[in-house]
């Protein structure tokens, strides 16, 4: 599920989630593949580090006479730390046979992204090659890189590939799927790293550069601004994302977005899009949130995440004026999870969240990106509004369990031929939906209809399906045939299937 979403969020090239997949760049006589999409074991660098480039230590300044970015000294300044990433792995399998561990590479999410890509083959039931790109960035000169968490999540092999055409075999340190942020590790010394910036003093109409690989092409630069702050995303509660118009493709998931001074304020990640491709609505992770990330996973290996325990919704004008508020600013609780840090500091349903940890509460979103980014255990006063009342409500937050993945389960009645299992909320996310059932192996007239591992099934003779037994209700009678509606590559097909 990397990623496009048709009226939803689509990970950019950010591998995708959409989020991206990223090619690299082409031959100045004519296009063809570059060197670092062939992958191959590598066992070190093919040349020895070069001295590290300049980093600036200051804001780069306008250019003179101009109330514009200097965007030409942020490229030579920032870029050499800018870097492509490319994964790769083996897949073993056979018909009817389900993969010996983990997720099959060509179900993932990440692979149906980019199974599309030129000079890309799935041969049917046999080993499986497959490939993808992304971008990422440097923040450390003793190898440390940041990209997004679905770039390297499913990969066995990850290559990182210099500005200068160096390449490096990768180490994935740890990646946490919530904020979708990674943290690898090459073995070199003196490398040039980014600048690091606020992505709390950036405000909306502020200038901004995105630098990455989209659909292969290295080192590109595209700009922009900062179109709005803060969004919370379908399924990306935690992150308080940056909106941006500056063009974002697959292939610039993971790359850094510099402020107008060269500095570093977000990561790459999603883009929103009817068509897969950019459409002018760009999100990027503020850097605040990737440090954080970064900084557990280099001291831990994993990252943990709080837990309120509530279901929180946004404020309309008339339910604000229900609860006596003069303004729509809070989150109104719809629900308390039984034995959660909310229900044991006494939450219910429709108070309202005024103010976490002494800063006000415009929209849900505040809430869950406060809690979501601290550690459980952590104590946050609350302020909430209840029964016309200001009531102060000291909570110790308990701890974000991960979600369970189900196992593909065999779909019986009807010799449908189907493998399939419920998305977890990642995959979800990254495909853009809100439903729907991963479909792990196929086999009979599935398979004859043209029906993929990888493909996502949203509906069943018109009907959305969300669980297994829903299809299994459907075959129940013996159809003879049934129309599914089918997520591939970000575009939903209708497949007939006949079963008779």
């Amino acid at each position: 599920m990397n990623r496009t979403r048709t009226l939803s969020l689509t990970a950019t090239a950010a591998a995708a989630a959409m989020l991206a997949f990223t090619l690299n760049a082409s031959a100045a006589d004519g296009w063809k593949l570059p060197s670092w999409l062939h992958v191959g074991p590598t066992a070190a660098a093919t040349t020895q580090p070069a001295p590290a480039a300049p980093v600036a230590s200051t804001p780069i300044a306008p250019l003179a006479g101009s109330t514009l970015p200097n965007y030409r000294a942020i490229v030579q300044a920032e870029g050499p730390a800018v870097v492509g990433i490319t994964v790769a792995g083996l897949h073993q399998s056979d018909e009817g046979s389900a993969p010996t561990q983990g997720p099959a590479p060509d179900d993932s999410p990440f692979f149906r992204f980019f199974r599309g890509l030129p000079g890309f083959q799935m041969p049917p039931h046999e080993a499986t090659p497959f490939r993808g790109q992304g971008s990422g960035f440097i923040v450390s000169a003793d190898g440390i890189i940041l990209t997004n968490a679905h770039v390297v999540r499913d990969a066995k092999q990850v290559t990182v590939k210099l500005a200068d055409r160096r390449e490096f075999p990768a180490k994935v340190l740890g990646f946490d799927t919530t904020t979708d942020i990674a943290v690898l590790k090459v073995d070199a010394k003196g490398l040039p790293t980014v600048t690091l910036g606020d992505a709390g003093r950036a405000q909306v109409g502020d200038w901004v550069l995105a630098i990455g690989a989209p659909f292969g092409f290295e080192q590109s630069a595209t700009q922009g601004i900062i179109s709005a702050k803060g969004r919370s995303l379908p399924g990306e509660s935690v992150v308080p994302f940056i909106q941006t118009d500056a063009a974002v493709n697959p292939g610039n998931s993971g790359g850094p977005l510099f402020d107008s001074s060269g500095r570093v304020i977000g990561v790459n990640a999603q883009i929103y899009s009817r068509s897969g491709g950019f459409q002018g609505l760009a999100f990027a992770i503020p850097m605040d949130v990737a440090l954080h990330v970064k900084d557990q996973i280099l001291a831990h290996g994993h990252v943990s995440h709080a837990r309120l325990g509530v279901t929180l919704q946004d404020l309309s004008a008339p339910l604000a004026a229900s609860f006596g508020l003069k303004a729509p600013d809070g989150a109104l609780v719809a629900s308390v999870v039984p034995h959660s840090a909310a229900a044991k500091a006494g939450l219910k349903a429709g108070d309202v969240i005024t103010a976490v940890d002494g800063t006000p509460v415009q929209v849900a979103g505040d809430v869950s990106s406060r809690v979501g980014l601290a550690e459980p255990g952590d104590h946050f006063p609350l302020v909430v509004w209840r029964d016309k009342t200001r009531l102060d409500v000291p909570v110790t937050l308990g701890k974000a369990e991960a979600e369970p993945r189900e196992a593909a389960a065999a779909i019986e009645g009807g010799s449908l031929g189907l493998a399939v299992r419920p998305l977890d909320r990642a995959e979800q996310k990254s495909a853009g939906v809100d439903h729907g059932l991963l479909v792990e192996q196929v086999s009979g007239p599935a398979q004859l209809a043209g029906v993929a591992p990888g493909d996502v099934l949203l509906a069943l003779n018109g009907k959305p399906v969300n669980r297994v037994d829903q299809v299994r209700e459907a075959l129940r009678n013996h159809p003879k045939q049934v129309a599914l509606l089918v997520l591939r590559d970000g575009q939903q097909i209708f497949v007939p299937v006949n079963l008779g």
